[in-house]
C-alpha cells in the first residue's frame, strides 16, 4: 500500500515527501529509502504512535508544510492514482470524498449549498452526509498555516494527542477556513482496517488496479 501511495504520488509530479512513521518504523524508512532515491523524503518517528493518534503525527510535520501547498494522505487507502491528479487540479483546499450507504465507522461529510464542508466527523448525521471522506486532502498555503496555528493550540495547550485529525478541521470551518469536496467515487478506494477489509478489497479492486 505504501509502494502504491508512492508510486501515485511521484507519477503525479511530487518530489518531496513527509513520512511520520510509528511501528516498524526502521522498517518502512529501509523501504523507502531504497526504492525512492530520486525524490527527497524527510523522516519523523512518531515514537509514542500506541499513545497518540494522526492528529499528532500531522503537528509533527509542522517545521515541513506548515504555510506550504500539500497533499495529506493516511496510510492505509488503497486508491487508484488518479484521484491523486484529480485532486492536484483543484487551485483552493479540497477533500476527497466517497458516496456509499454509510454507518457510524466512517468519517462523514455534510456540506452547504455551495459544496463547503460544514461538518466532518464519525458521529456527525448520516442522514445529513453526502459520503466519506477518503483520507485524503490538499490544502492551500493559507490553509495549511490556519491549520498549524490551530493544532498548535490542540497539541500544546490542551493536550489534544488522541484524537483524529479530522477534529482540527472542523475546528477551523467557523473560522473560515473549509475544503471544497472532490467526488472521487468513480474512481477506486478503500480503507483496510482489518482482514476483513482486506479480503473485501481483494473481492472489489478493479483488473487494472491489480
Amino acid at each position: 500500500m505504501l509502494e502504491r501511495t508512492f508510486d501515485a504520488m511521484t507519477a503525479a509530479g511530487i518530489n518531496e515527501f513527509v513520512v511520520v512513521t510509528g511501528y516498524r518504523g526502521n522498517m518502512i524508512r529501509q523501504f523507502l529509502t531504497e526504492h525512492y532515491a530520486h525524490v527527497t523524503i524527510h523522516f519523523l518517528d512518531n515514537a509514542d504512535y500506541a499513545n497518540n493518534n494522526n492528529i499528532y503525527s500531522l503537528w509533527m510535520t509542522r517545521d515541513f508544510v506548515r504555510g506550504r501547498d500539500f497533499l495529506l494522505m493516511d496510510s492505509d487507502i488503497l486508491f487508484d492514482p488518479q484521484i491523486v491528479c484529480r485532486m492536484l487540479q483543484e487551485p483552493d483546499s479540497a477533500l476527497a470524498l466517497n458516496r456509499h450507504e454509510l454507518g457510524e465507522e466512517e468519517i462523514k461529510v455534510i456540506v452547504d449549498e455551495t459544496g463547503r464542508i460544514t461538518e466532518i466527523s464519525k458521529t456527525c448525521s448520516i442522514q445529513q452526509a453526502i459520503g466519506e471522506s477518503v483520507g485524503i486532502e490538499k490544502m492551500s498555503a493559507d490553509y495549511s498555516e490556519a491549520l498549524f496555528r490551530e493544532l498548535d493550540v490542540m497539541i500544546e495547550q490542551e493536550e489534544l494527542i488522541d484524537i483524529f485529525y479530522e477534529r482540527a478541521f472542523e475546528r477551523l470551518i467557523p473560522q473560515g477556513h473549509s475544503f471544497k469536496v472532490v467526488d472521487t467515487t468513480d474512481y477506486f478506494s478503500i480503507e483496510l482496517d482489518t482482514v476483513e477489509d482486506f479480503n473485501r478489497a481483494k473481492e472489489l479492486i478493479p483488473p487494472t488496479l491489480y
